[in-house]
């Protein structure tokens, strides 16, 4: 699994600089066709559209889908849309070792229909009294956030912790957290 990741990690390097959203078919020696996406930077109103023409433009058979994250949050709403079309499409969820899955990314990382964190992940409350980042201001997600973590097999008590965290302030989860609210 790490030489996977790291060939993963090497691939994209070259891609960082392009966009926040890429997705990259990958020939992998024990896998075969894996198809890898990787968000990182700021989530934004017009990420969901990337992601899914970043899928849509890679059919067929993979024999792994994996998301892998390194990302500081942004737009809630845009995250709760692409966590929808990343478990309907069956992504695994990666937190690289040196990443970071903070704020919104949350969402990202809980429609992985597995989740490896090896890095850390990070809550704090929307820095908008309404639950939007100042980017979805007028987009509105399908469902609220707890029925969003309830649909992806998440503790729905999660939403309820990150409104206890000041919009300034991170609370890195601890393994022991992690596994209470299901996210490993």
């Amino acid at each position: 699994m790490l030489r996977f990741v790291i060939c993963c990690a090497l691939a994209f390097h070259a891609c960082l600089s392009q966009a926040d959203v890429t997705v990259l078919e990958m020939q992998h020696d024990t896998h075969g066709q894996v198809l890898v996406a990787r968000v990182t930077e700021q989530i934004a109103p017009g990420d969901y559209e990337a992601l899914l023409a970043g899928i849509t433009a890679h059919p067929g058979r993979h024999a792994r889908k994996l998301l892998i994250l390194d990302n500081i949050g942004g737009s809630a709403p845009e995250a709760m849309r692409m966590g929808y079309l990343l478990r309907e499409t069956g992504f695994e969820a990666l937190v690289p070792q040196s990443a970071v899955c903070q704020g919104s990314c949350i969402y990202l990382l809980a429609a992985g229909r597995q989740r490896s964190i090896r890095g850390h992940v990070g809550l704090h409350r929307p820095y908008l009294a309404n639950g939007d980042s100042a980017l979805a201001r007028g987009q509105r997600p399908r469902r609220t956030p707890e029925a969003y973590f309830r649909d992806m097999g998440v503790h729905p008590s999660l939403a309820k912790d990150m409104q206890r965290i000041e919009p300034w302030r991170m609370q890195v989860l601890t393994p022991r957290e992690l596994t209470r609210y299901r996210l490993q």
